[in-house]
């Protein structure tokens, strides 16, 4: 029963660190959009010269790309809300105080 629950245990922290992998990466992403949209706001055309030639546009579609596979590989088909998700959702209210 102890091996049992050593092996949940080592697969529950592995999730937890492709989850805390993802929204580190989620959290970088974001703030780089923040941060190139406010260069583009404030210096325009000439962002370019700072980003050797790359678009705020190109930036934002391929790293948005890179985040939406990495959030398919973190999430699969759950990503959608499915039933199991639900159904998980409830059990976790039901279980708060």
């Amino acid at each position: 029963m102890d091996t049992e629950n050593n092996k949940k245990f080592l697969r529950a922290k592995k999730r937890v660190e492709v989850l805390k992998k993802y929204y580190i990466h989620l959290a970088i992403f974001i703030t780089v959009i923040i941060t190139t949209s406010i260069i583009k706001g404030v210096y325009g055309v000439r962002e370019e010269i700072i980003y050797g030639g790359f678009d705020t546009f190109t930036i934002w579609i391929w790293w948005g790309i890179a985040v939406a596979f990495h959030t398919f590989k973190v999430f699969g088909s759950r990503i959608f809300l499915s039933k199991d998700w639900e159904d998980q959702k409830i059990k976790d209210y039901m279980d708060e105080k």
